[in-house]
C-alpha cells in the first residue's frame, strides 16, 4: 500500500513530478549526480521497503524554478544546475537544489526539510573554486552531511577551500 507523504509534500510545495515515485537504495541515490530513472506511471507510487532506503520523485526543472523564484522573491537569482532531490527517507520529506546565485556570481546548495510545522532550511552551502561558505546549523538533526572535496560536515558556520561541486550525502 502506498504511502502519500511524498505526494502530498510535491503537491503542496507546487512541485511538478515526472512519472510515478521510486525507489532506490539510500546510498546509490544519493551518489548519483545525474538524472534519476523517471518510474512509469502505470507502476503507480511506491515507498521505502526499509531504512535503508528512499522513495524520491523526479521532478520538472521548471516547478523548481517557480519554487526557487517565490520562495526568495527574486525571480531569476537562483537557476537550477543540477537535478534536485526530492525523496522521503526514513519518514521525513527534503529537497536539495543546486543552482547558480546569479546575484553573487557563485553556486549554492541548498537543502530544505519539510515537518508539520514547515519548510525549514537545514543546509545552505555557497560555493566557488575559491572558497565555499557553509551554514548548516540545523543539519546536525538529520542523518545527512554535505560533502566538500571528499570532507564530510555535518554542523556549524565557516568557510572551507573552494569545490567545483558539493554533494548532500549520508552522515
Amino acid at each position: 500500500m502506498a504511502d502519500n507523504r511524498l505526494r502530498n509534500f510535491l503537491i503542496g510545495a507546487g512541485i511538478a513530478t515526472a512519472g510515478a515515485i521510486g525507489t532506490k537504495v539510500a546510498v546509490d541515490y544519493f551518489k548519483n549526480r545525474g538524472k534519476e530513472e523517471v518510474v512509469d506511471e502505470s507502476q503507480g507510487d511506491a515507498i521505502a521497503a526499509s531504512p535503508e532506503q528512499v522513495s524520491y520523485a523526479v521532478v520538472q526543472p521548471s516547478s523548481v524554478q517557480s519554487f526557487l523564484d517565490a520562495s526568495f522573491g527574486e525571480p531569476g537569482r537562483y537557476v537550477p544546475i543540477r537535478e534536485p532531490k526530492v525523496f522521503d527517507y526514513q519518514g521525513q520529506q527534503y529537497m536539495v537544489i543546486w543552482a547558480k546565485d546569479n546575484k553573487n556570481n557563485k553556486s549554492q546548495m541548498m537543502a530544505f526539510q519539510y515537518t508539520d510545522a514547515g519548510r525549514k532550511m537545514i543546509a545552505s552551502v555557497g560555493y566557488t573554486a575559491a572558497k565555499t561558505d557553509y551554514n548548516l546549523s540545523t543539519l546536525s538533526s538529520t542523518p545527512f552531511a554535505v560533502e566538500v572535496n571528499g570532507q564530510k560536515l555535518t554542523s556549524g558556520q565557516g568557510e572551507t577551500g573552494g569545490s567545483n561541486d558539493v554533494d548532500f550525502v549520508l552522515a
